[in-house]
């Protein structure tokens, strides 16, 4: 008899132990993520020039910061031109947070945002341009240890007026990409892998390559096969790790299957490819050339596999500004404070909604860029974050 009673009241606890578990998950997966981006430019900022200490404080200030505003999650530029802030056998160090390219600064960057993140229960996306290797095209500011510089003269590296770009259809530039993250993620305790949406920089690029292979699918839809091929092999790597994987590709569906060449509809049709989409749906709801509200729901239509996420980017650098491509709208931004606000509010009703995120940092809490517009904007902001 006293076995049975010592069993029942095993029986009652785990049943109540795994209840409050099954609430606590539920909990877990209806939390909503709220994205701040930290690009190139805030590292540039906070970041180079600086002490050791100096950039610890930065950080935990940053990170501060982003906790007190009541957000999650920190998508970090960590490799803008083919190059590392942080310790890589593949990548030279980078110039946005060293005097040059490969001198090593004296700190990991990368490991100091994830330690003081982690602190603060916010996650860090390492956020990554897996094809862009200069915004200029200078090729003589290639350094002989970044990985570019044996692809100089050759067709793995492509120049145009916008800059200086891997070849995405080429085997070896896939294979370093490849080789790139999966050093990120064996090396580094980050949540997540983030693409945005620099892809093919031109129509012109890799058209010989098409030649050259016979492909029997059109010159396009060549292009976007090869992104494919790379975006599935990084989430395949990123899975085996159980971290996520995203991409913010532009907000206008047409332009990227026009202009870049990322399949978009295939990547939320399938959880094969991506965890989440985080569209840059940067319009005001006046836009009359593509405002915010027919632009989030058409991006929540394209979403088929209930698995891939919609995480909407949202345009805080616009707040207090014209906006010249929106027409009669451009002055949307100006006139009002609560954009921001009512376009979380909107994007919370969709269907594949799981968060949003806000392009970037500096436009948030750099006091030079403050007006009473921004700061209006933020008090909104708070009224919907609990």
């Amino acid at each position: 008899m006293k076995r049975i009673i010592i069993l029942c009241i095993f029986l009652l606890c785990f049943y109540i132990i795994y209840d409050v578990s099954k609430d606590e998950e539920k909990d877990k997966n209806k939390e909503e993520i709220r994205v701040i981006f930290i690009s190139y430019i805030e590292l540039k900022n906070y970041i180079n020039g600086k002490s050791g200490d100096e950039v610890k404080n930065n950080i935990k200030e940053m990170i501060l910061n982003i906790k007190k505003l009541k957000f999650n999650t920190v998508i970090l530029q960590v490799r803008s031109f083919s190059d590392a802030i942080y310790k890589s056998d593949i990548y030279p160090w980078s110039s946005v947070i060293s005097s040059s390219e490969g001198i090593n600064p004296g700190y990991d960057v990368l490991n100091y945002f994830i330690k003081e993140a982690h602190n603060n229960n916010i996650e860090i996306h390492a956020w990554i341009n897996p094809y862009r290797v200069r915004l200029n095209n200078n090729l003589s500011s290639i350094s002989s240890c970044n990985p570019a510089y044996k692809f100089i003269n050759t067709d793995n590296l492509y120049v145009c007026d916008s800059g200086i770009y891997y070849n995405p259809v080429k085997n070896e530039v896939i294979d370093l990409i490849i080789g790139g993250v999966s050093e990120l993620i064996n090396n580094y305790d980050i949540d997540g892998i983030h693409f945005d949406d620099y892809f093919y920089p031109d129509k012109k690029i890799s058209y010989q390559n098409y030649l050259d292979e016979k492909s029997n699918l059109t010159f396009e839809q060549y292009k976007m096969n090869k992104v494919n091929l790379l975006v599935k092999r990084v989430h395949k790597l990123c899975k085996k790790k159980k971290i996520l994987f995203g991409i913010s590709p532009s907000g206008n569906i047409e332009n990227n299957y026009d202009y870049l060449f990322s399949d978009v509809k295939k990547w939320g049709s399938s959880s094969k490819y991506v965890d989440y989409l985080m569209p840059q749906i940067y319009y005001g709801f006046h836009n009359q050339v593509i405002n915010f509200y027919s632009s989030v729901n058409e991006w929540d239509k394209l979403i088929k596999d209930d698995k891939v996420l919609l995480i909407p980017a949202l345009a805080f650098y616009k707040v207090g500004l014209p906006d010249k491509y929106a027409l009669e709208g451009s002055n949307e931004w100006i006139l009002n404070n609560d954009i921001i606000m009512k376009e979380i509010i909107v994007s919370r009703n969709l269907s594949h909604y799981k968060g949003f995120a806000i392009y970037r940092y500096d436009y948030l809490f750099n006091k030079e860029l403050e007006t009473s517009t921004t700061m209006n904007e933020i008090k909104n902001i708070k009224k919907i974050l609990k």
